[in-house]
């Protein structure tokens, strides 16, 4: 039996079109990661193609020199740009509303409030979903996942990312510290800022550098009692979105473990990223960035039921992994 009335399904769907310019903003807002590549412009939509390319350089130009007055100077062709290749991964999250409850609510006000009520829902799932996702290894729900930071910044960075095998390309690998080995012992107060230090010059190159520091549970409280007879200093552009934060050289330090429930993890415990955000990039297509699936009326052809889904499709990528730094005990 179809839908008494099919015109609620375009009502679901208009109800979504309206709101998918903020439920994409809600979304990148919803993770301390997305939010600095905002801030950085580097929330980079595409439009085609079969899979999503990250231009990056992996060799310097061999053709600059020394010369004086009237040497040859080398022409030669060089190759040193690339582009690491990422699958395209999809999400949605249906929101429905039975002919019982079109009935129930009355009046196209309260379908509206009611569907109002079910796309926020929808919204937060899809936040916590691409939240999760961020700190993934890509292999969830048969490596469909986005390929997040346990694929692309890990302790064993032997693996392939982005079509470029890492045991092969040196430049493509994260930096590492492990506490226990580097420094001497597990993780606490009084070793977190060496750990820091360390892992810090191992990630400046010139003005590189880190610039967001993603911390567990754990290591916020050795971070934050480290700094009881210093000088806080607090994150100004995290904190006007959300997140409170305080800094370690120039990087915002940020909490992303907290309260999470079910599959909605953060950074894994006793775990610190060091990420220079110059070189990471949200990549959402353009037509599917939290966006109805075919806007049209969608209704069930054997139920008295409507359905509208919202959808999206994309990948986290980077242009230079070797910027990247990973602590653990």
């Amino acid at each position: 039996m179809s839908f008494p009335n099919t015109s609620v399904s375009d009502v679901i769907a208009t109800t979504i079109q309206s709101r998918t310019g903020i439920i994409a903003d809600n979304v990148t807002s919803n993770n301390a990661l997305l939010m600095k590549l905002k801030l950085r412009g580097n929330i980079k939509t595409f439009s085609g193609g079969n899979t999503i390319l990250q231009e990056l350089s992996f060799a310097e130009n061999g053709n600059a020199g020394w010369y004086s007055g009237y040497e040859t100077l080398p022409i030669a062709a060089q190759d040193v740009i690339s582009a690491a290749e990422y699958t395209i991964k999809q999400a949605a999250c249906p929101v429905t509303i039975s002919g019982l409850e079109q009935l129930q609510n009355a009046g196209k006000e309260a379908i509206i409030d009611l569907l109002d009520a079910r796309v926020q829902v929808a919204e937060d799932s899809m936040a916590n979903l691409i939240s999760t996702g961020l700190y993934s290894d890509g292999s969830a729900a048969g490596g469909k996942q986005i390929d997040g930071l346990k694929q692309q910044v890990i302790y064993t960075p032997t693996n392939i990312v982005g079509g470029i095998n890492r045991d092969t390309w040196a430049f493509w690998k994260n930096q590492i510290l492990d506490m226990s080995t580097d420094v001497g012992g597990v993780g606490s107060a009084a070793n977190i800022q060496e750990g820091f230090n360390r892992m810090w010059a191992k990630l400046v190159r010139g003005a590189d550098r880190p610039d967001l520091i993603m911390v567990d549970n754990v290591y916020w409280g050795y971070y934050m009692a480290s700094l009881q007879n210093i000088q806080r200093f607090t994150g100004t552009d995290t904190a006007k979105l959300g997140f409170v934060s305080v800094k370690f050289m120039d990087a915002d330090v940020v909490l992303d473990g907290g309260l999470h429930t079910g599959s909605n993890t953060g950074v894994p415990a006793n775990h610190a990223y060091f990420l220079n955000t110059k070189y990471m990039f949200y990549r959402p297509h353009a037509n599917r960035n939290m966006v109805p699936l075919s806007p049209g009326q969608r209704y069930s052809v054997n139920q008295d039921a409507a359905v509208q889904i919202l959808a999206w499709a994309g990948n986290l990528t980077s242009s230079g992994l070797q910027f990247q730094g990973i602590i653990q005990d």
